[in-house]
């Protein structure tokens, strides 16, 4: 019989979790399930049929035939990251505002100025669809190089019904192309537009967007899976939140939204209400917040590269831990925070909101694989899984938070097939 690859004694092959569980949480996630000189075995599909120790793999495959094999000897193995916040398709360089945030400029003064969501949107809205897919191809080839196989990746950059569906087009073509698997996010509601009010956006979304996206979708041209809104003071307040959230959910979309980032915003308290799967951000988010998401439960998408450049407080992550909250990471990739590396993320959270090395891996794969719904296929090397995993050039794991900005990445591997060497 005929294999797409055999990963064979790696010093460790750490397979994250075992049983097929969907997600962990408080201290389960402390606890990662490595195999000493591991193997595994990934059918023509893609999927793994076969992990365990290469004493036991080994003799079960010695007459199978493979179109690649990788001795890992003195290596380790870990599951693909699944990046679970991102907003990679948008136009325009944004490199001016960051010396107005070293000078002291807040979040809502560099908008106020002009910049920030605004100045991406007037370039996107000009970009043609082919432009922002060949602005978005190199960025996800970036995102490979540093272990990333899955992203979660939003519109939000159009304000406007066009732009927004173009921008979901471009996803919808970037998933079929790229190595890189994409699950997508409608985000109309990113920004008030400007000479709008909230009342006048929230309507736009809810009569003209929503009802062309679920055109669109039927036809077969963009695929989105989820609904965003930047729930927060001066943008989208509780009441358009909820309604636009709510339409969505009735085109059978996952409610996924930012809250909690800026100002305490009730977001926890509302994903219960809602059967929220998941928040981003969440650097605000209250006691009662964390204990209903916990409750729900509802996946906190932390995002330590945006407290980092914003000089905010950092998510309480060790509470939401304590309290059950199944707790994932992500990049926040965006010309705002302008970061495609999982490994500085992971070593962001372990260093700024004191998470351990165990728990940033965990929440860096299965349970950002859970946060989209995916976790039964992606998020840990199980057999009936996707064969997307890293392969470390080091006997430990651990390095690939360690040596943060040039991790030792050997191999990326989607779907049984190496898409980056080094």
């Amino acid at each position: 019989m005929k294999y797409k690859l055999y990963i064979k004694n790696a010093t460790q092959l750490v397979t994250v979790s075992k049983d097929n569980k969907p997600f962990l949480v408080g201290k389960e996630m402390s606890n990662v399930e490595i195999i000493e000189n591991g193997s595994l075995i990934v059918d023509e599909k893609g999927v793994i049929v076969d992990v365990g120790k290469e004493q036991d793999i080994g003799p079960k495959y010695r007459d199978a035939e493979f179109e690649r094999v990788i001795d890992a000897s003195g290596k380790s193995v870990i599951p693909g990251f699944v990046d679970g916040h991102t907003h990679p398709v948008f136009a325009g360089d944004r490199v001016h505002e960051f010396a107005m945030k070293l000078a002291g400029a807040t979040y809502l003064e560099v908008q106020q100025a002009g910049g920030g969501i605004t100045f991406t949107v007037n370039h996107t809205r000009q970009a043609s669809e082919d432009e922002l897919l060949s602005l978005l191809q190199p960025r996800l080839d970036r995102m490979l190089r540093q272990g990333t196989t899955t992203i979660e990746a939003k519109s939000g950059y159009g304000l406007e019904k066009d732009t927004e569906m173009k921008m979901l087009k471009v996803l919808h073509r970037a998933n079929k192309i790229h190595p890189v698997e994409i699950v997508s996010t409608y985000l109309g509601a990113h920004s008030i537009p400007k000479g709008s009010t909230a009342a006048q956006a929230t309507q736009d979304i809810v009569e003209n967007q929503l009802p062309e996206l679920a055109r669109l979708r039927a036809a077969g041209e963009i695929s989105p899976a989820n609904i965003d809104v930047f729930l927060e003071k001066g943008f989208f307040e509780l009441d358009d939140t909820r309604r636009i959230l709510e339409a969505g959910k009735a085109l059978g979309l996952e409610i996924n939204f930012h809250g909690d980032e800026l100002s305490y915003m009730a977001s926890g308290e509302l994903a219960g209400e809602l059967k929220a799967r998941a928040i981003s951000h969440l650097e605000k988010v209250s006691e009662e917040g964390m204990k209903t998401m916990a409750a729900t439960p509802t996946f906190g998408v932390l995002l330590p590269t945006t407290a980092y450049v914003l000089r905010l407080e950092a998510p309480p992550a060790r509470r939401m831990i304590e309290l059950g909250v199944p707790v994932c990471l992500g990049s926040d990739f965006n010309p705002n925070a302008h970061c495609l590396s999982m490994p500085f993320v992971m070593n962001l959270a372990c260093v700024l909101m004191k998470m351990n090395m165990n728990e940033s891996l965990i929440a860096a794969t299965l349970n950002s694989a859970a946060s989209l719904n995916i976790s039964n296929t992606h998020g840990s090397l199980e057999v009936n899984k996707f064969g997307d995993m890293i392969v470390i050039d080091s006997p430990r794991w651990e390095h690939i938070i360690y040596e943060m900005v040039d991790p030792p990445i050997l191999n990326v591997i989607k779907k049984g097939t190496v898409v980056f060497s080094k």
